[in-house]
């Protein structure tokens, strides 16, 4: 027997390998194995197996790695498709499905002693008091880890080695799973009675299963609960389910639902979690819990998507239209698209779930490609809130220094949101306290060395920083130029650090607080802040977008945005399309409640089609509106897109790179008859992380053979020294 074996290096093709006697029968497709290559041995999975190979003097496997396969065969199928669609090498689609604490085996299951109680209670009587008191709390858990023992007891390990002396207790080592939600307290729930819309989605869910559904509910329209219990009865027909969550941020909340509802009762499970945040430990626990088919519920982040469930019988993907489903380095996947892909190859029914869905998808659902089910009205009949805009181009600072942070109608309207003891949710999507530092003597603005962008100041810490390479330095007290040197520097533009230090300064008597990457340092501090807001410890809680959705809090009855403007105005076709998303997620976290909400919009473009569909809760009104702007210029839906990038320190090598490349390309439309070529040209964010980046973005109905195209001119393209090139099929940032 011959394994076909892809090894973990760029190499792009499969290797033979003989199976040693001593692993006969072990070996099968998706096992892990570590092969001798070269000088060196390297880690591959096992592709497939062949009776004889076409070479001869075959090398055998040195090892497998794990008890069992640890890839399923319809996952690693799953891996040859985005290996081919997503134009890249094998061996990275393949490193994508498995988590690296898994794929090397750097972390193994963990061993506690174990103190565990013997029948037979004689001699009980003959122990001393303290001896007894040890004995009655082993007796109440029949098992218990002996460092837990010892803590709860306050006694020594050699007092207990005592109880085993005389027989009564065994201290021996045992697996321990390490659960990263082992501290939280689970209380059991019931299915919720459902309303006539979501009785209606969840019997076509449940009805029709292998099919594609939209479900397109408003913000508190009760989707989690059709979640719920279309996966209670996948688990009834023996099935188990994955449900995709867009931030990692998310996932704690989900995740308390999900073990609260299938913690208990005759459809009992275990309930995995994966994401980024967990400790290879927890990681390595997680996905042999899957494996085992012990967690029949999988709760994770895109990666979530590969989890090695059989039989696999429901897919959700929560929040269907959030960019973070894409992934931004190789393999560049789209979990949605691959989730739809695994779905239909496993026949199971895939749910897509949004407020706001993307404009491909419900795109999809028009043209029958997906089962749209509505959910147009909140839960308990709660209104929707009242939005009000607010045209920041009337509103004058009391200095005439331009427009001020906070529209007299926002401040009075979280004043009495204070007065009657009612929560408040401002968002920004920019982090720090200015976007811009800036001479007014001589012009001089603080950029970043290695980016074509400004350099944004966090008060805080006093250093000013790039968002998109980190780079730091100390905010100087004086003007840097040398001949200048002027003290009267100035900060422009505002972050979420700076509205915090307003909102504490109008309202001292309120608790504010701030919730950004750059406020959350430990591992809890999102729990935390969520925790002490639910519990009413939080008057106005200040955030970016990780606030903006999926959150549940009744008591917020005010939603304040502070610029609407941040990102409408980019340079990509879908800016219209993410601020309408974000203004009415943020917008929906208010008014759930028994207190009606409101929600004060401040803008600089207050008739723009994206803020006025969205103060309507108008999703309908809006998609026809830009779907017309996009099929006049062939944008997404209407074709699929790929954005070739390359990049480099020379801008010179890199635009002439970009030229030959787009030589090499056009040859295609004699093929792709629809295939349009835009570019190339320099990148909206021309320079980063040192680099110099040019872009070409290809337009055609036809992608899958598109790809095809591409993997085989990259694949014989030779560019200069340090010039680099990416393809991204189907992206979602076009900076």
């Amino acid at each position: 027997m011959v394994a076909r074996v892809t090894l973990e290096i760029a190499l792009r093709k499969e290797f033979d390998y003989s199976i040693p006697p001593e692993l006969e029968g072990r070996v099968e497709v998706g096992t892990r194995v570590k092969v001798p290559f070269g000088r060196r041995e390297v880690l591959g999975c096992v592709t497939s197996l062949t009776q004889q190979s076409e070479h001869n003097s075959l090398k055998p496997i040195t090892k497998i790695i794990g008890a069992q396969s640890l890839v399923t065969p319809r996952v690693l199928e799953l891996a040859r498709w985005i290996a081919e669609y997503y134009c890249c090498a094998p061996e990275t689609a393949l490193k994508s499905v498995l988590p690296d604490a898994v794929r090397k085996e750097q972390e193994g299951w963990r061993e506690r002693l174990f103190v565990r109680l013997l029948p037979g209670p004689e001699g009980v009587e003959s122990l001393t008091k303290r001896q007894q008191e040890i004995y009655q709390v082993i007796e109440q858990n029949r098992s218990i880890a002996l460092q837990e023992l010892l803590k709860i007891t306050g006694t020594t390990a050699a007092t207990v080695r005592k109880l085993e002396d005389r027989g009564l207790v065994e201290i021996a080592p045992q697996i321990s799973e390490r659960d990263p939600y082992a501290k939280e307290e689970i209380i059991p729930t019931r299915p919720l009675k459902l309303n006539p819309e979501q009785a209606a989605a969840l019997k076509a869910v449940n009805d029709k299963p292998g099919e594609f559904f939209l479900l397109h509910g408003v913000t508190g329209s009760g989707k989690t609960e059709v979640y719920l219990q279309a996966i209670a009865h996948a688990l009834e027909q023996g099935n188990g389910a994955i449900v995709l969550v867009p931030e990692i941020s998310l996932t704690p909340q989900t995740v308390e639902r999900f073990k609260a509802r299938f913690s208990s009762g005759p459809i009992k499970t275990l309930v995995a979690v994966l994401h980024s945040h967990l400790s290879a430990g927890e990681r390595h626990d997680e996905w042999h819990k899957i494996r085992q088919g012990r967690a029949k519920i999988v709760i994770g982040a895109r990666s979530a998507i590969f989890a090695p469930i059989e039989p696999l019988g429901l897919i959700i993907v929560d929040e269907e239209h959030e960019p973070s489903y894409k992934q931004e380095e190789a393999p560049r996947y789209h979990a949605r698209d691959v989730a739809v892909v695994r779905g239909q190859r496993e026949g199971a029914t895939v749910v897509l779930g949004s407020a706001t869905p993307s404009m491909e998808s419900y795109h999809n659902a028009q043209r029958g490609r997906y089962n749209l089910l509505t959910l147009p009205t909140r839960v308990d009949d709660k209104k929707m809130p009242l939005v009000r805009v607010q045209d920041m181009c009337t509103e004058k600072s009391k200095d005439d220094q331009g427009p001020p942070i906070f529209s007299q109608r926002l401040k009075e309207a979280i004043y009495n949101r204070l007065e009657q003891g009612e929560q408040t949710i401002l968002f920004l999507n920019r982090r720090g306290f200015a976007t811009s530092m800036q001479c007014p003597d001589c012009g001089f603005v603080a950029e970043c060395p290695n980016c074509s962008l400004s350099l944004t100041y966090h008060r805080r810490e006093q250093f000013l920083r790039c968002h998109v390479c980190g780079h730091n330095a100390r905010a100087p007290q004086r003007c840097p130029e040398v001949k200048c040197g002027s003290s009267k520097i100035r900060f422009h533009g505002l972050g979420t650090e700076k509205v915090e230090d307003v909102l504490r300064k109008l309202f001292p008597n309120a608790n504010v607080t701030r919730m950004d990457s750059d406020a959350l340092k430990r591992k809890d501090d999102y729990r935390r802040i969520l925790g002490d807001f639910r519990r009413g410890k939080i008057d106005i809680l200040v955030g970016t977008q990780m606030i903006a959705k999926g959150l549940h809090f009744p008591r917020v009855t005010l939603v304040g945005i502070v610029y609407a403007d941040t990102g409408l105005h980019l340079a990509d076709f879908r800016a219209g399309e993410r601020t309408f998303q974000l203004l009415t997620q943020v917008a929906g976290r208010a008014g759930r409640g028994e207190v009606e909400g409101e929600v004060v919009v401040q803008t600089f473009s207050p008739v723009h089609p994206a803020i006025q569909f969205s103060r309507r809760h108008d999703y309908e009104g809006y998609f026809e509106a830009e779907m017309e702007f996009r099929e006049q210029l062939r944008y997404p839906p209407f074709t699929r897109a790929a954005m070739l990038t390359l990049r480099g320190r020379s801008e010179e090598k890199v635009s002439f790179s970009a030229e030959h490349l787009k030589k090499q390309i056009e040859p295609i439309v004699q093929k792709l008859t629809d295939l349009q070529i835009s570019g190339p040209a320099p990148a909206p964010l021309l320079r980063a992380e040192t680099f110099y980046r040019y872009q070409i973005m290809l337009r055609t109905g036809r992608m899958s053979d598109l790809s095809r195209y591409l993997a085989d001119i990259t694949a014989s393209l030779n560019f200069p020294d340090e010039v680099n090139l990416t393809v991204d099929i189907d992206p979602v940032n076009l900076l």
